[in-house]
């Protein structure tokens, strides 16, 4: 099987959707001799700050001389991105052998798996081959009924936070989606939780009680003197002497890192690992910094909780306005972002993400006017980065690009072609 042809295959069966429950990737595996039994795992879930988490504890763990494997999902640039060893994505090569190997046992299934669960397997597969000390296995959607949850008693189960998002799937409740979150807690863990409200807590808490768990949850002062640049942050981590050094500058990477380090505490990391780990940390789309001058600026926030989060550190980096790039999903709650973003537009160029999901540029540009902010509708992503990154240029203000992650290698390119 090529490369091209294991993407062929991969998106057919995409055509399935996504069926939560556990009976597939089960099944799956155990016809791949379960490759998922051999793993250490920190098994993450969490409404947002999960992809951050990951990166970090991932580098924390290879500066400590580990060999990390990481499970990401949505890819930013390149579908390999999503199954990583070392910080290295998985080659063409491999992924189109292991890819080969799957497809017939998911051909001989009788319910086929859907993507994510053959690439759950893949995954698997390829850390398994690779003898990964550690995976750092991060969930698709919710906790209790994703593939990833085939494993067993993982090393450490993190949960990041818990925010309202996929409601329609995991409740409409901070209660309800976190016991859908807490689903990856089983007996023989460590249970580790970010801030979160303290209904969800509960839920969590009452969960690794019942699993007979170690619990442990960080506090907001946990997080103190956080400084921010466009070339990262410092902050202070509870009683530590010295500050840690983060090259990502996003205001709520402090937090995310505070994470890290507890988690990397818990897997007994010496602190100068957890110190150089966090300083070589990358995590791109996350207030990721493209170019100066003008200054461009992407960050992924996708929900309400995200978008709050991109316009902290909007304001905490630059204190006057940004001209905006901007497309969403239509099944999110575009009506609130556009209120929280507006706070910080001068000007708005609204796009149509190449995704069946996404709103229409014209709805969304009005959705923006409503809230007495100019706006300007763009059929193409191309035709919306030139238009936004010459308004930037024209208004000597710098260039925020919001929203879906689905934008991400197009803003990149397009950016490539404008002087």
């Amino acid at each position: 099987m090529t490369y091209e042809e294991a993407l062929e295959y991969i998106h057919a069966v995409s055509r399935a959707g996504s069926r939560p429950g556990l009976e597939r990737i089960k099944k799956l595996c155990a016809l791949a001799k379960n490759p998922q039994k051999k793993l250490c795992i920190v098994h993450v879930a969490g409404t947002n700050g999960k992809g951050s988490f990951c990166a970090m504890l991932s580098s924390v763990l290879q500066k400590a001389g580990q060999r990390v494997g990481t499970f990401t999902s949505p890819f930013v640039y390149r579908f390999n991105e999503r199954i990583a060893v070392d910080g290295k994505p998985i080659s063409d090569e491999e992924l189109a052998d292991i890819i080969g190997r799957l497809k017939p046992l998911c051909d001989s299934m009788e319910d086929t798996p859907t993507e994510f669960e053959l690439l759950t397997a893949a995954g698997f597969l390829y850390f398994a081959e690779k003898v990964c000390d550690v995976v750092v296995l991060e969930v698709g959607l919710g906790g209790r009924l994703d593939s990833t949850n085939v494993i067993d008693a993982p090393r450490l189960a993190v949960i990041s936070g818990i925010a309202l998002d996929h409601t329609a799937i995991l409740g409409n409740t901070a209660e309800a989606i976190a016991a859908e979150k807490a689903g990856i807690i089983k007996p023989g863990s460590t249970v580790l939780c970010g801030v979160m409200p303290k209904g969800a807590e509960d839920v969590i808490r009452a969960r690794a009680q019942a699993a007979g768990d170690d619990f442990y949850v960080m506090r907001p002062n946990d997080t103190k003197n956080a400084h921010f640049s466009l070339d990262g942050c410092t902050f202070k981590y509870k009683n530590c002497a010295e500050p840690f050094t983060l090259s990502l500058c996003g205001t709520y990477q402090p937090a995310n890192a505070s994470l890290v380090i507890r988690a990397a505490e818990l897997l007994n990391i010496d602190e100068k690992y957890i110190r150089s780990g966090l300083a070589a940390a990358r995590w791109p789309a996350r207030f990721e910094v493209f170019r100066r001058s003008p200054t461009v600026i992407f960050d992924g926030g996708h929900n309400p909780q995200g978008v709050d989060a991109a316009v902290e550190s909007a304001k905490a980096v630059s204190g006057g306005k940004y001209i905006i790039l901007t497309g969403v999903m239509a099944d999110k709650d575009y009506r609130t972002m556009a209120r929280t973003v507006s706070e910080i537009a001068a000007q708005v160029v609204c796009t149509h993400p190449d995704n069946p999901r996404a709103l229409d540029a014209e709805a969304l540009a009005e959705c923006y006017r409503s809230t007495g902010t100019a706006a300007h509708a763009e059929s193409d992503v191309e035709s919306a980065v030139k238009k936004a990154f010459a308004l930037a240029k024209e208004k000597g203000l710098p260039l925020l690009c919001l929203g879906s992650l689905y934008m991400y290698r197009q803003v990149r390119d397009a950016l490539d072609m404008c002087e």
